[in-house]
Formats: structure tokens, C-alpha cells, sequence
């Protein structure tokens, strides 16, 4: 089903995928998600309920958003996320809604999501050493996740996208035993590395796509997957050898901006239509005031009429993104 008035933004890009930040909050402080001593949370007060959540998410898909993705900060830190899966679900016109998770807290709810409507979900996972596991995302557990990545399995979501985000001199060792290990699983997995981001500062190095591909094809045979694994902007290959599908997200060195379909609506309401851009007025105060849905779609379109044409960060040097990762929600 198509909305007779797509969110158009003036490149001419349309937006069908909205990624919504149920809290700023997070069990984990990895290294380039969140500065070293820490953060001051949203106060819960200028938090979007799960009604709100759900309203919003309505007015979008009514202006043609077809794909949900709830994030956080760490979205499983929110108690009974699966209510707000529940509600969406009834959305009609919704047809995919999934989660990005660190996966630490998965194992005891992956069967609750599921029955509530989730089909898919993404874990993020940087490293299979334990220790190393540790020391990037300062004191998570990698068995924990481990675990939650086997409840998910169990419990009938496919596929399972494991998320790494590649750091130069930290874990690009790992490349190759990450597609060794989740080669296992290749049938219900997707693997995917993902280009490092810097928010403010560049306080790490990212590793592009295309070396990362001529890592893996010194060991394996990389064939291109055209098959669609939804509309994001992973470029997808196969390895040919034990079947397992990896993909390469590449914000930086293999630049998408020229086809973004994606919008991010962060825990406090505010409507962020470009990664690089923090300055959208928050949707959340239009909502408490009173606002109606039209009003509400109103500000919506000009919000995204007025995105970006790209980011300014590159490989080497340009301008950070701006803000907090954990407040962005990826």
C-alpha cells in the first residue's frame, strides 16, 4: 500500500523507514557510542510514552512509512517493550517491524517479543573475546549475548543480523573469526559490518568496506546477494563457501546519502531527519499541546522537506556527527 502523498524530502528522496528511539538509556557504555564518565539522561518526563510512541508512528505510516525499527540507547532496558510491539503491530499499513538490541537482557524476552509481533531483530556485536568484548562496551557480557542471539533463534525470528562495528587497531583482527563463527548459523544469520561514526570527535578509526571485503575474500569467495534483505542501506554478499550472508554498511567510505529513506525519532520526540543534523524542533511538545494528527503530519513533511542533501564526515577529516550516539538511536 502506497501513501498518495509520499514524504518527499527536495532531493526527491522518499521515506518509507522510521527508526524510533524508545530511550536514551543503556546497560552498556562501548567506547564509540558514549564518552568515558558517562552520560545525564533524559529525565524521564520528556520521554515519549508508548501511546505517544504509537501515535507518532501512526501519523507516519499514514504519510507512507512502511518500516519500523525500534532502538535505543538500549531499548530492552524500557520495561514491557513488548506492549509498545503489540500496539504497533495493529498499525495497518506497518509491514515490517524489528528491533536493534545489544542483545544482553534478549534471552528473557525474545519469546514475549515474538508472540507480541516482532519478527526480526539486530544484535549488536562487536568482538567473540570475552575480555575484549568487556573492555569495548565497558562490563557487558559476551555470553549473555551469546545467549540472547540463541533465544532469538529459538524463538522463530529470521534472520538474526549481527551488527559489528569494525575499529582500527581495536577488533579488525576479528573480521575473519566473526564470519567463521556465525558461518555455524548461516542459515537463520546475516553478518554485517558496520563503518565507525564519530559523534563530536573522531575518538576512533573506522575501517572502510571495501578493505574489510579484501579481508575476507584473502580466505573465502565473496559473490554479490541481490536478493532484497529489506530496504536499508547494507550492500549484501555471499560466501560461497559456507553460505553465510554478510553485509557492509559504509556511511563513510561508500557514501548513501544521494538514496537515504530513513527518518529517526528520538526518545524526547524530536524528529532527526539527517544523522549529521540535531536541530529539529522536538514533535513530543506539539503532541502534549494539544496538537492534532494533521497538524502533526504538517510538521512532519516540512520537517523532512528541509533534510539535509548529505553529511560532511569522511574517512579522514570533515565534520562529526552531531550529538550523542545512545541519544540518536543509530
Amino acid at each position: 500500500m502506497n501513501a498518495p502523498n509520499p514524504l518527499i524530502d527536495r532531493f526527491g528522496r522518499v521515506h518509507t523507514y522510521l527508526r524510533v528511539s524508545v530511550t536514551d538509556r543503556c546497560n552498556f557504555r562501548c567506547v564509540y557510542c558514549m564518552p568515558e564518565d558517562g552520560m545525564a539522561w533524559m529525565p524521564k518526563a520528556d520521554i515519549l510514552s508508548y501511546e505517544e510512541i504509537a501515535r507518532l508512528v501512526g501519523v507516519f505510516v499514514g504519510l507512507g512509512v512502511r518500516r519500523v525499527r525500534l532502538t535505543g540507547g538500549e531499548p530492552l532496558v524500557r520495561a514491557d517493550l513488548e506492549l509498545l510491539v503489540e500496539a504497533l503491530g495493529r498499525l495497518p499499513g506497518l509491514d515490517d517491524l524489528t528491533m536493534t538490541t545489544n542483545g544482553h537482557r534478549l534471552a528473557g524476552c525474545a519469546e514475549r517479543l515474538y508472540a507480541a509481533g516482532m519478527r526480526r531483530v539486530n544484535v549488536s556485536l562487536d568482538s567473540l573475546n570475552p575480555e575484549r568484548f568487556a573492555a569495548l562496551t565497558r562490563g557487558g557480557r559476551l555470553d549473555k549475548v551469546l545467549d540472547g542471539l540463541d533465544a532469538a533463534r529459538a524463538a522463530g525470528m529470521r534472520p538474526v543480523k549481527v551488527n559489528a562495528v569494525i575499529l582500527r587497531g581495536e577488533n579488525d583482527d576479528e573480521v575473519l573469526p566473526l564470519v567463521e563463527h556465525f558461518s555455524n548459523t548461516a542459515e537463520s544469520t546475516v553478518l554485517r559490518f558496520i563503518e565507525y561514526m564519530p559523534f563530536e570527535a573522531r575518538w576512533h578509526q573506522s575501517v572502510p568496506a571495501r578493505e574489510l571485503r579484501a579481508k575476507i575474500s584473502a580466505r573465502y569467495t565473496l559473490d554479490r546477494h541481490e536478493e532484497s534483505l529489506g530496504d536499508g542501506p547494507a550492500v549484501y554478499w555471499r560466501v560461497r563457501e559456507t553460505g553465510l550472508i554478510v553485509g557492509f554498511i559504509s556511511p563513510l567510505s561508500e557514501k548513501f546519502c544521494s538514496t537515504c529513506n530513513r527518518l529517526r525519532l528520538m526518545a524526547d520526540g524530536r524528529l532527526r531527519t539527517c544523522l549529521s543534523d540535531d536541530g529539529t524542533p522536538s514533535l513530543l511538545a506539539m503532541l502534549r499541546e494539544g496538537a492534532d494528527d494533521a497538524t502533526l503530519a504538517r510538521a512532519v513533511r516540512a520537517m523532512v522537506l528541509g533534510k539535509r542533501e548529505g553529511h560532511g564526515c569522511m574517512e579522514e577529516g570533515g565534520t562529526p556527527f552531531e550529538g550523542v550516539m545512545t541519544r540518536v538511536g543509530g
